[in-house]
């Protein structure tokens, strides 16, 4: 159902070279240059401009594109829920960011997967940037991340509220302390996050309210992988400022220790976040009390 000169037009879009789209669509250079013209006769616009560095996409060409992603994530929303209706299974694909990901999530959505044999679920982990576009695409049905909603174009729901801590290896004596003073943790070896990572904003965020920035710490490694991060803490190389709710089940099985930071707030909100049209609420109501349950507050497992 989806126009094959749509197709088109987003693979010339990605690659900015007819050749290289035409190789990939398995059409010929012609085809290809008819295909986007047809679509810029229809609408009345130019969708790309010929420049000595290659083709560049116009302005016009940004809205037709976005608008022909949202199509093409629709159609196979649209196949997925057919097929399910065949098989009586209903498909959920679920975006999260990598720190939620080291959260109860996962083993939340294999709970309520558990509960509901008829559902199939797929985690996609990614940057929180990412799922935005992901969702606006259609390419997920909803996202679980940290962190205030930055488009009100999206529905949400508060899934809970988190903070950030120190991590330590339980040999470190660091890890005994009831509380460690940013003095303290200046004379530790600190594994972080990369700095563009939701954890590592928020942490440096709260330096800069005490006046203090990150530059006077002592950061030997910075990685985008928190299990790894999480495993070398464990290991003695360093501690790490970390998402509480990311430890809660390493913490319980003595993997390693979790420490407030004094005098530094570093609390953020976790929320799943949907567009308006996402027309299963119900299941988001169930996910959230299996989630309350699992992390110990079953009081607040109510509906919204």
């Amino acid at each position: 159902m989806i126009d094959t000169k749509l197709t088109t037009v987003l693979s010339v879009a990605e690659t900015l070279n007819i050749t290289q789209s035409a190789k990939e669509l398995s059409l010929t250079q012609p085809a290809v240059s008819q295909h986007i013209k047809s679509i810029e006769q229809t609408l009345g616009v130019k969708l790309f401009l010929r420049t000595n560095k290659g083709l560049k996409i116009t302005p016009q060409g940004e809205i037709v594109i976005n608008y022909a992603k949202k199509m093409k994530g629709l159609y196979g929303v649209l196949l997925q829920e057919l097929k399910d209706e065949q098989r009586s299974v209903r498909h959920l694909t679920v975006g999260v960011t990598p720190t939620a990901e080291s959260n109860i999530i996962s083993q939340v959505l294999a709970l309520y997967s558990a509960q509901n044999p008829s559902i199939r679920i797929t985690i996609i982990s990614d940057t929180i940037n990412n799922l935005y576009a992901k969702l606006k695409e259609y390419e997920i049905d909803f996202a679980i991340i940290e962190g205030a909603i930055s488009d009100p174009s999206y529905a949400s729901i508060l899934l809970d509220t988190d903070y950030l801590v120190m991590a330590a290896s339980n040999d470190n004596p660091i890890s005994r302390y009831p509380l460690v003073s940013l003095d303290r943790l200046k004379k530790e070896r600190l594994i972080l996050r990369l700095p563009n990572s939701g954890t590592r904003t928020l942490f440096e965020t709260a330096l800069l309210s005490k006046g203090e920035t990150i530059d006077a710490f002592n950061i030997i490694l910075e990685l985008d992988n928190l299990n790894t991060i999480k495993d070398l803490v464990q290991d003695g190389f360093g501690v790490t400022i970390i998402s509480k709710s990311a430890c809660i089940e390493d913490v319980r099985k003595n993997k390693y220790r979790t420490v407030p930071i004094e005098n530094l707030s570093m609390v953020r909100e976790i929320n799943i976040v949907y567009a308006k049209d996402f027309a299963h609420t119900e299941l988001l109501n169930d996910i959230m009390k299996i989630y309350h349950a699992k992390a110990g507050h079953p009081e607040e497992a109510g509906t919204f």
